[in-house]
């Protein structure tokens, strides 16, 4: 058999084994993606790297990874983020930089690992796993990075998400500001939904506005860390820094969709659903192949104080842009 082939498929069988985690009562928190990530890590830890497998790993994390991303710029419509959420998206860019300086901030401070700590701030401060997928390739982060940073991402958006759930009803927030509050300030899509849709429709669809800010800033974001990589660049010995044509997609997927959506057309419910659950095995196996590149025996100090800052920030970040919602809900 193919050993591209025999890669992939290695990382599809990672990718339902998540989902079918995912389905369990308390792993339902979690997701597929977080589920999936630390199957792949327990695997490397106790089999280690399937090296007869390497060449569809690593397409799979490579490849596949790009054209998640493209296809993840269907979930933004840019036409409603820029006709009905600009208040909210002034809000959005202020946690974007915020997250992102803070955390890199406290992970110096810290004597934390800054390359794995400004994935974790992008994460927190844009849309977590997916973000930290779409400007790995950017800031040429390692792999295992990329790995860990989505894991880290992962639980603690989960933990952040219920958390909210539990003490949404004793913040006196309105069903409005609770939902300004959970879209601006968690971590993933997923986490956002999973919060805000118990305050109900009205808290759920701020909410999802609020996040689609967040996902729509990705993409100026994306464009400065390429000046900021290519500056780098010309410091160093003529190095070069190729355009992420992937990006290319995620913009015009998102062009397109909003186009449909202006023009009145809906997909049929089927395809809608069927796009977003490839585009969720895609990810996911993506991740599978970089969660096997990580070993536990390399983790040092720095990587749990990047972790230690990056949930930190997310705590007073979330503090703040409570109150902040608490005033313009």
């Amino acid at each position: 058999m193919n050993t591209r082939i025999a890669g992939v498929g290695f990382t599809l069988l990672f990718a339902i084994a998540g989902y079918g985690l995912a389905q369990l009562p308390g792993l339902d928190r979690v997701g597929q993606l977080g589920c999936a990530i630390l199957l792949a890590v327990l695997y490397r830890q106790l089999a280690g790297y399937p090296e007869a497998l390497r060449t569809g790993i690593q397409y799979s994390s490579k490849t596949l990874l790009r054209t998640a991303i493209v296809l993840y710029g269907l979930k933004l419509n840019i036409v409603i983020v820029l006709q009905q959420g600009l208040g909210l998206l002034a809000l959005d860019a202020v946690m974007v930089v915020s997250a992102i300086g803070l955390t890199l901030l406290v992970a110096k401070w810290l004597k934390a690992d800054l390359s794995l700590s400004l994935l974790l701030g992008i994460g927190t401060g844009v849309c977590g796993a997916a973000a930290i997928a779409a400007v790995s390739p950017i800031v040429k982060a390692k792999e295992k990075d990329t790995a860990i940073g989505a894991g880290m991402i992962a639980l603690v958006g989960t933990v952040f998400a219920i958390g909210y759930t539990l003490i949404g009803p004793l913040t006196g927030l309105s069903p409005s500001e609770y939902g300004i509050w959970s879209g601006v300030s968690l971590h993933e899509i997923a986490h956002v939904a999973l919060a805000a849709a118990p305050a109900g429709e009205d808290a759920l669809t701020l909410a999802l506005l609020a996040k689609l800010g967040r996902v729509f800033l990705l993409i100026p974001l994306s464009f400065v860390l390429i000046l900021w990589m290519k500056r780098r660049g010309g410091e160093a010995a003529g190095a070069k820094i190729e355009f992420p044509w992937f990006l290319a997609g995620f913009i015009g997927m998102s062009l397109f969709g909003s186009f449909l959506a202006g023009q009145g057309i809906t997909m049929p419910v089927g395809v809608s659903d069927g796009i977003a659950t490839v585009t969720t095995f895609l990810l996911t196996m993506a991740m599978v192949g970089l969660g096997l590149n990580v070993s536990l025996k390399d983790f040092k100090a720095k990587t749990l104080r990047a972790l230690a800052a990056m949930a930190g920030v997310s705590v007073v970040l979330s503090v703040v842009m409570a109150y902040i919602s608490s005033v313009i809900g």
